[in-house]
């Protein structure tokens, strides 16, 4: 895989799975220049696959897993 000189930009909640419509976590840039998006159950199904035509494959699947942070009375008020 290459190192892309630009950052990619976040994947939100408007990018979807390319396979299953679901919120997409991983973006694959092909080495042919076009892109696929995918959840993480597809971005793990077909992993194997895409490394072998992938230029870069942006994962953001540990924000599954992440807790988002919890806001206390004090920040509420």
């Amino acid at each position: 895989m290459t190192t892309v000189l630009t950052p990619a930009s976040p994947l939100t909640a408007a990018d979807r799975c390319d396979r299953c419509g679901a919120q997409a976590y991983l973006r694959v840039v092909l080495l042919s220049g076009g892109e696929l998006l995918f959840c993480a159950h597809h971005g793990r199904k077909f992993e194997p696959e895409l490394k072998k035509i992938a230029a870069e494959i942006q994962d953001e699947s540990e924000r599954l897993t992440t807790a988002p942070a919890a806001s206390t009375a004090e920040e509420d008020r």
